[in-house]
C-alpha cells in the first residue's frame, strides 16, 4: 500500500478518534460540566473504542506496529522495577512521581492491549505504594499534580480489573493527597493558578485527570477543578502566541506541551468538550518550534535552564498536535525522531500516521516571536553536516531565562562549535534569586559570562533589559537579523546592537556587534565551545573538534587578538569540564566600537570562506 494511501486511511481513522474541536461552550460551575460526562472506564486518553480502531490499523502500519514493541519492551522493563518508594531529592518528590506516571502508562496499556493479567497486577502494585506514602509532596506542586495524573490514569485504564476495596483505597489517596491539596490552591488563587509557564499546564492538567477519574462517584471535585482549570490555563496557553514559541526555551517546551495535551485530551475524551482552549492564538502554530530549533547534529537551540547538550527526543505531544491542527509536519517530524528511539505509551495514545514527505515541507529559515525572540538559519534539511546557526533575543527575566541576549549556538560538519551550557543545580542557594541583584546571576551558567555574547565593564547584562530583531531578512541566499541591545548594556553604552548573517551561500556565519560607549570601558566578546582552540595571539583561531575544523577570524577592529580561556568551575558549581573560551579583550575602548568575527567551517572538499562585506548594522 502505497504511503499516501494509508496516511488517508489512517487520518480518516484518526478523525473517528474524539473530535479536538472548538465549538464548546465556556465551562460553568456547578453540575452543568458534568452533564456530558462519559460514566464508564476507561474515559481518559484514549478509550476501548479508540484502542480498538488503533488495533485494527495495527496490521498495515509499520510505523505503529514499532511503536508497540517499543511499549511492550518497556512495559516488560516495568515488571521487574523495585517497588516505588518516598524518596526527595532536595525539596522534590519529582522524580517518584514521574517513575510512577512512567510504569502506569506502559504497564496499563500493555495490559489494555494483551489482556495479560500480570502487567495489571504490577500496576496496580505500584500504585497501591504510592496511595500509601504519607502525602504526595504538596509544598513542591508539581510533584503532587504529576502523582494524580498517574492514579488518575491508573484507576481509570484498569477499573475494571481493580476490585473495589483496592478501587476505594486508590480514590481516597487521590481525594485526600491529591484533589484536596489542589482545591486549596485553587481557592487562595496559588501562585501557579496564575502562572503563564509549565508549572500552570502540569498542575491544571494533573488536577484535571485526577478529577474526571472519579467524576461518577466523587463529582464534586470536578465541579471544582475543572471551572477553575479552564480560566486559570489561557494564562499560560497564551505564552505560545503568537506563534508557537515558549519562552522557556524547548525543553520546557516539550514539557508544558505535553501537559497540555494531557489536560485538554481529558477533557475531550471524558467530557467531549474543550472549552475553546484550542483556539488560543499560537498553540495550533507550537509544532513548530521543536522542529526548527533542534540543529542537524540534533541538538536544541540550547537556551533558558535546559539541560545541557539538550537533543531532541521523542515527544508524543507531537502527534497530538498533528492532529488536532492537521499539520501533517508534526507527525511526520515525530516519525523521524520515532525511528531512530523509542516510542512511548504516549505515542499509541495520539498515534498519528506518517504522512508522505511531500507534506512536510520545511523552510529554511524561521522566526519565532514572544517573550523570547528567535531566529534560526540553516544551509540545508536531512543533510547531519549542514551549517545550522540560531540567535535569541527577548526578555532576561523570563521563566527559567539566563542573562544572554544575544547568544548564539551553531553546528556543522557534524558537530556542535558554539554551545549553551544549560542550567545548574536548582538546588543551589538562590538559584531562584532573579531580581536585578537576585543570587541566581552570580551562578556562572546563568550570568553573562559563559554565553556567546559580548560583556562591557565586566558586568553582566541588565537583569530587567529587554531585547529585539530590528531587522529580519530570511530564506534568501545570505540571510540576516539585526537585534537591538541598548538596555542590556545601558550602563555603559548609548546603544548596543548584534548582528548576524549567513554568507558564501550559507557555508560561513559573519557575527558582527557595535556599540557606541558613554565612556571608555574594557569590551570582551566570548563564544563557549568544547573544541580545542588553537588562537597564538592572531586575528585567527583554529577550533578543532572530532576531527574536523572551523576558523574563526577577526574582520574588525584591526588591531584586536583571539585568546583562548577556560569555562571550568568549582563547586558547588557544575564543573564544565573541558569547556573552553573563544575570547577578545578590547581594553578602554572608546567611542564607536565594532566588533565583526567571520566562522567558518573547513568543510570537506578544503572550502572556507575567508572575507566578508562589513557593513554598519544599520544597513544591513
Amino acid at each position: 500500500m502505497q504511503r499516501t494511501r494509508l496516511w488517508t486511511i489512517l487520518c480518516l481513522a484518526a478523525s473517528l478518534f474524539p473530535a479536538f474541536s472548538a465549538q464548546s461552550q465556556q465551562v460553568t460551575t456547578g453540575q452543568d460540566i458534568l452533564s456530558s460526562l462519559e460514566k464508564g472506564h476507561p474515559r481518559l486518553m484514549l478509550n476501548d473504542r479508540d484502542l480498538g480502531r488503533l488495533r485494527a490499523s495495527y496490521p498495515q502500519d509499520e510505523a505503529l506496529q514499532k511503536c508497540w514493541r517499543d511499549v511492550h519492551e518497556d512495559a516488560e522493563r516495568c515488571l521487574k522495577r523495585d517497588p516505588l518508594v518516598y524518596r526527595k531529592v532536595g525539596p522534590r518528590l519529582l522524580s517518584v512521581s514521574r517513575d510512577c506516571l512512567h510504569r502506569i502508562y506502559a504497564l496499563a496499556l500493555a495490559y489494555r492491549w494483551t489482556g495479560e493479567a500480570r502487567y495489571a497486577v504490577k500496576a496496580r502494585d505500584n500504585l497501591l505504594e504510592v496511595c500509601a506514602f504519607k502525602d504526595w509532596n504538596p509544598s513542591h506542586f508539581l510533584d503532587t499534580a504529576e502523582m494524580s495524573h498517574a492514579v488518575g490514569v491508573g484507576y481509570d485504564w484498569l477499573y475494571d480489573y481493580l476490585d473495589a476495596d483496592t478501587r476505594r483505597t486508590i480514590v481516597a489517596a487521590l481525594i485526600e493527597k491529591g484533589l484536596k491539596p489542589g482545591l486549596a490552591v485553587y481557592e487562595k488563587d496559588g501562585w501557579w493558578v496564575k502562572s503563564e509557564y509549565n508549572w500552570n499546564q502540569v498542575c491544571n492538567g494533573g488536577m484535571i485527570i485526577g478529577a474526571l477519574a472519579i467524576a461518577d462517584i466523587e463529582p464534586g471535585y470536578a465541579q471544582q477543578i475543572i471551572p477553575a482549570a479552564v480560566k486559570s490555563l489561557p494564562r499560560a496557553l497564551k505564552s505560545y502566541g503568537p506563534d508557537g514559541a515558549w519562552g522557556e526555551g524547548p525543553g520546557y517546551w516539550s514539557y508544558a506541551t505535553r501537559y497540555t495535551a494531557y489536560g485538554l485530551t481529558a477533557l475531550e475524551t471524558a467530557l467531549g468538550n474543550t472549552f475553546r482552549l484550542l483556539d488560543v492564538e499560537g498553540l495550533s502554530k507550537a509544532g513548530f518550534f521543536p522542529v526548527y530549533t533542534t540543529g542537524p547534529t540534533g541538538l536544541y537551540l540550547n537556551f533558558a535552564d535546559v539541560g545541557q547538550r539538550s537533543a531532541r527526543r521523542p515527544m508524543a505531544c507531537m502527534f497530538w498536535l498533528a492532529r488536532t491542527y492537521h499539520y501533517p509536519l508534526f507527525a511526520y517530524a515525530e516519525h523521524e525522531v520515532i525511528t531512530q528511539r523509542s516510542a512511548s505509551a504516549e505515542h499509541l495514545v495520539w498515534y498519528a500516521a506518517c504522512p508522505p514527505a511531500r507534506a512536510a515541507r520545511k523552510q529554511l529559515d524561521r522566526y519565532f516571536d514572544g517573550p523570547v525572540e528567535v531566529a534560526l538559519f540553516r544551509s540545508a534539511w536531512d543533510d547531519p553536516n549542514a551549517l545550522f546557526v540560531g540567535i535569541k533575543a527577548g526578555y532576561n527575566q523570563v521563566n527559567h531565562g539566563h542573562l544572554d541576549l544575544g547568544n548564539f549556538e551553531l553546528d556543522a560538519l557534524g558537530v556542535r562549535w558554539v554551545r549553551d551550557l544549560g542550567a545548574d543545580n536548582y538546588n543551589l542557594p538562590g538559584y531562584w534569586s532573579a531580581g536585578r541583584g537576585g543570587t541566581r546571576w552570580s551562578y556562572y551558567r546563568l550570568n553573562s559570562a559563559s554565553h556567546s555574547i559580548c560583556m562591557l565593564g565586566g558586568a553582566s547584562q541588565d537583569p530587567l533589559a529587554k531585547s529585539n530583531f530590528v531587522t529580519k531578512q530570511l530564506n534568501g541566499s545570505s540571510p540576516a537579523v539585526v537585534i537591538e541591545l541598548t538596555e542590556a548594556y545601558e550602563k555603559f553604552a548609548r546603544s548596543a546592537r548584534r548582528g548576524l548573517q549567513l554568507i558564501g551561500n550559507r557555508r560561513a556565519v559573519l557575527v558582527q556587534d557595535e556599540f557606541q560607549m558613554k565612556e571608555p570601558c574594557d569590551v570582551l566578546w566570548g563564544l563557549t565551545t568544547d573544541a580545542e582552540i588553537d588562537a597564538k595571539g592572531s586575528d585567527i583561531a583554529e577550533l578543532s573538534l572530532g576531527g574536523r575544523r572551523l576558523l574563526a577570524r577577526i574582520l574588525a577592529p584591526g588591531d584586536a587578538a583571539f585568546a583562548a580561556e577556560s569555562a571550568e568551575q568549582e563547586p558547588p558549581q557544575r564543573a564544565n569540564k573541558g569547556v573552553r573560551r573563544l575570547v577578545i579583550r578590547l581594553a578602554k575602548a572608546e567611542g564607536d566600537v565594532r566588533i565583526a568575527v567571520l566562522l567558518s567551517p573547513v568543510w570537506p572538499e578544503g572550502e572556507t570562506i575567508n572575507k566578508a562585506d562589513i557593513r554598519p548594522l544599520g544597513e544591513w
